[in-house]
């Protein structure tokens, strides 16, 4: 009988292969999901009718910047194709440029859509940074 016991156990590595599994599904979930947020702000913010055809339709134009302002930290998420190549070196130069130092920088392809996350903090917390400079200059950086 304890033969049939240990048979019916997954192995330790076998549970940490599952876990690893799903914590990735779970982070490709994230990044769809902040792109939709993002798609859906940028549609909120512009009136014209062209974005409201595309938002009814559910396509959209890419790349998309989405840029959060935390206080003495931020998150930008950049969204491009996979057609369009950027290095991250540029992002996190333009980044420190802004007096910003990026505490975390990765990306993710999902479908046919690269998602790009930094996080970066003020680095002089009295000077902050301008984010609507950042987001001119990432919007112009990946277009």
């Amino acid at each position: 009988m304890t033969k049939k016991k240990y048979q019916n156990r997954v192995s330790q590595h076998d549970q940490l292969d599952q876990a690893a599994t799903y914590i990735n599904q779970l982070k490709e979930r994230v990044y769809e999901l902040k792109a939709r947020r993002a798609i859906a702000m940028a549609n909120t913010c512009t009136n014209n009718n062209t974005t409201r055809d595309t938002r009814m339709s559910g396509s959209y134009e890419l790349p998309v910047v989405e840029l959060k302002d935390l206080g003495s930290s931020f998150e930008v998420v950049l969204i491009t194709g996979l057609e369009k190549n950027f290095m991250m070196h540029q992002v996190i130069g333009v980044l420190e440029d802004e007096g910003a130092e990026v505490v975390n920088a990765s990306f993710s392809t999902v479908g046919g859509k690269v998602f790009h996350t930094f996080h970066a903090q003020v680095k002089i917390s009295r000077f902050g940074v301008d984010t609507s400079k950042v987001y001119q200059r990432m919007q112009e950086l990946i277009s």
